[in-house]
């Protein structure tokens, strides 16, 4: 079977992580056998009822933390796949795997401390959470439309700041050697670029969308809903918490993209999908809005506003992918380095100057010396070399100053069918503009977190689970190994684990402290 990393473009393949599953600590297994046990138990009549049936289907047990290689063989026999990725990816590259089917998990695994909720994206939220439901083709099609839309969407420079801020917030909570002021910084530096945002995106509202549906949905009868969203199939905070009379419920509508929502803390509101069908109605009336369906002045609008690449589809068939700076009358102006393709494949190199495109009749030479009135009345004159490529424009009178450059891309087109995020070839794009994957303060965070269990205490924790594998019931041995716990006054997993194992009839019901 191809790996994922052969399936995915070059682009997104750089951003998968292998596993490592030998460095998963002996505690890393008990907070993983910790929160299955107990969700699986809590969400057995409160689930959708595909979720039980798909934990199974996706090869995700109670007892050990689940192999990505086996995750990905299982999830290919209805259609998807999966790769191990490390912490918060950008959301672009994100929501583009998914509109692939292909699944990105985050390979590490929440603290002790913060096993009821974590923002942090884990191996937990992501295969607990999102895999089991995939099994259902009609919500799996769901969320690959999702990622088209998310992909789609026009992002703008203050998304990134936030972005940049979430991931490091994550970090930050889940990092040993992080103090109280580390996380009460990072808290603030995320406020800020919150507060920063001077409009909503596009791409804003689309993970909203994904927000309260793939991630806190619920699904059926406002009265007794089931839950569906991976962000409560995978807290045991939020299970416990969402089906109480402190979380509003109400109808799913498009109303959810305008509503924002806090990471770090559960969530007072909730909405209610009729069933998955209900699911697509949404999306539908999301994506109408988009400039990516609208194009047009709009499209020119909400790129011009970004200050990010996005790529214009013009009704000639090019793409022109670059920054859109300005825009006088029937004339739009984009920094470079541009982008031109078509079909979504890329016509050569990105050009590093500006390009114009001009909406209104007229036409250029294949090649030669040309002279062209533009809309507006400006007027151009110069020499194409091919391909669009204009030497020596000189601007003349025309409707508000354009700034020509000497040396430009020109294209001329009647309409503007689409504006969407990003480079139309992202591949080409990220061969010449493409940086390194992030991952480097995660692999660090995750190096600190297994270097903070003592070799002692990592002794205990394998011997209870070899114990609990084989069914052993060994009461003195397990007396004996609590007794020693009083050199960890501060691990109270261990301890409630042997418990368990000490008084099988223990409830295993969500009664762990919130902690978000």
């Amino acid at each position: 079977m191809p790996t994922p990393e052969t399936i995915l473009p070059p682009h997104l393949a750089r951003y998968v992580v292998p596993q490592d599953y030998g460095d998963y600590t002996p505690r890393d297994q008990a907070v993983w056998r910790h929160i299955l046990t107990r969700l699986t138990a809590h969400l057995k009549d409160r689930a959708h009822p595909s979720y039980l049936e798909g934990l199974a289907a996706a090869g995700i047990g109670v007892e050990a933390i689940p192999s990505l290689e086996e995750m990905d063989a299982r999830l290919a026999t209805i259609g998807w796949r999966a790769v191990g990725v490390r912490g918060f990816i950008p959301p672009a590259v994100f929501t583009e795997m998914q509109s692939l089917g292909v699944l990105a998990i985050a390979a590490d695994i929440r603290s002790a401390d913060h096993i009821g909720y974590t923002p942090a994206p884990d191996i937990v939220h992501e295969s607990a959470g999102h895999a089991p439901i995939l099994a259902d083709p009609h919500y799996a099609q769901y969320v690959k439309r999702c990622g088209v839309a998310g992909f789609k969407a026009i992002a703008s420079r203050e998304d990134q700041a936030v972005y940049e801020a979430v991931r490091h917030l994550s970090v930050v909570k889940e990092d040993p050697a992080s103090s109280p002021e580390d996380a009460a910084l990072a808290q603030a530096r995320l406020a800020a670029a919150q507060a920063s945002r001077t409009y909503v995106s596009e791409s804003t509202r689309a993970s909203r969308l994904y927000w309260w549906t793939a991630e806190y949905g619920l699904v059926g009868s406002l009265d007794d809903p089931r839950i569906y969203g991976a962000g409560i199939l995978s807290s045991l905070g939020e299970a416990a918490h969402c089906l109480t009379p402190e979380v509003e419920r109400v109808p799913l509508s498009l109303d959810c993209v305008d509503r924002d929502f806090d990471i770090t803390t559960m969530q007072p509101r909730l909405y209610v999908a009729r069933d998955f069908g209900h699911l697509f109605e949404v999306l539908d009336a999301f994506e109408a809005t988009l400039s990516w369906k609208r194009g047009g002045l709009h499209g020119l609008r909400e790129a011009l506003r970004s200050g990010t690449v996005n790529h214009l589809v013009l009704d000639t068939g090019l793409e022109v992918t670059g920054r859109v700076a300005r825009r006088v009358a029937g004339i739009v102006a984009l920094d470079g380095p541009v982008q031109v393709s078509r079909g979504g494949r890329a016509l050569g190199p990105p050009w590093l100057g500006q390009a114009l495109v001009a909406f209104g009749s007229g036409a250029l030479p294949e090649t030669g010396a040309f002279a062209l009135e533009l809309p507006g009345g400006v007027r151009v004159s110069g020499f194409r070399l091919g391909g669009g490529e204009v030497i020596d424009l000189k601007g003349a009178s025309g409707t508000g100053p354009l700034d020509l450059p000497s040396r430009a891309l020109l294209f001329l087109a009647g309409k503007l069918p689409s504006v969407a995020g990003g480079p139309a070839d992202a591949e080409a794009w990220d061969r010449h503009f493409g940086g390194g994957p992030p991952g480097d303060a995660e692999r660090l965070a995750r190096q600190r977190k297994a270097g903070s269990l003592p070799p002692d205490l990592a002794a205990l924790y394998e011997e209870v689970a070899t114990l609990r594998r084989r069914g052993e019931a060994a009461p003195e041995r397990l007396r004996e190994i609590r007794a020693a716990l009083a050199a960890f006054p501060g691990d109270w997993l261990l301890a409630q684990e042997i418990e368990e194992l000490l008084t099988p009839a223990a409830s295993h019901e969500l009664d762990d402290p919130e902690d978000p």
